[in-house]
């Protein structure tokens, strides 16, 4: 009798040990995505290595139309030094902007020679001095929007992050047309 008691009760130990079984692969599943990103870390590290930029903390101010800029922290990894030579994005035509003192007074222009980041250190991309300026938008960008920028290099290689859209009313800048310095009169 022991014998056929066993084996009643086998078969539904094995049913709830595959559930316990298939519960925990789920899981398993569903914390792949930390991995997913340590692997995306892992990758972004590897390429820091070979001169690709990490790029932290990207935001774009939000606008409703005519110009607005994308920010960020640029961190090279790398051995050489890096530099930006253009940018471009889906939402507008764009370029590498600086603030910078003309005639006595602070004005945006368009930044000659791009941006440098140094090997093994970061430059800024900021309200009141280095950005990407967003020009002619196409549309909104609405806080929230994300919008992906890429980044192109002296050497040709290219480099694509998503910035998110923000409110922000700092540094009191005027992306707007004629934002550069004027002519002499």
């Amino acid at each position: 009798m022991p014998s056929t008691t066993s084996r009643r009760f086998l078969r539904p130990a094995a049913l709830i040990g595959a559930a316990v079984l298939a519960a925990s692969v789920t899981a398993c599943g569903s914390s792949g995505t930390p991995s997913a990103a340590t692997s995306a870390s892992a990758s972004a590290s590897a390429g820091a290595a070979a001169g690709v930029l990490t790029v932290r903390d990207p935001w774009v101010k939000a606008a409703d139309k005519g110009m607005t800029a994308a920010f960020a922290t640029l961190a090279n990894d790398g051995d050489t030094d890096v530099t930006i030579t253009g940018v471009t994005t889906d939402v507008s035509r764009a370029e590498i902007h600086e603030m910078a003192m003309t005639d006595g007074k602070m004005a945006m222009r368009q930044k000659q020679g791009g941006i440098v980041v140094a090997a093994r250190s970061q430059a800024a991309l900021e309200p009141g001095g280095d950005h990407l300026m967003l020009m002619d938008l196409t549309r909104p960008v609405r806080p929230g929007d994300q919008l992906d920028i890429t980044l192109t290099f002296a050497d040709g290689r290219t480099q694509t992050f998503t910035a998110v859209a923000k409110p922000f009313t700092g540094a009191q800048e005027s992306y707007a047309p004629g934002h550069g310095p004027s002519p002499a009169s």
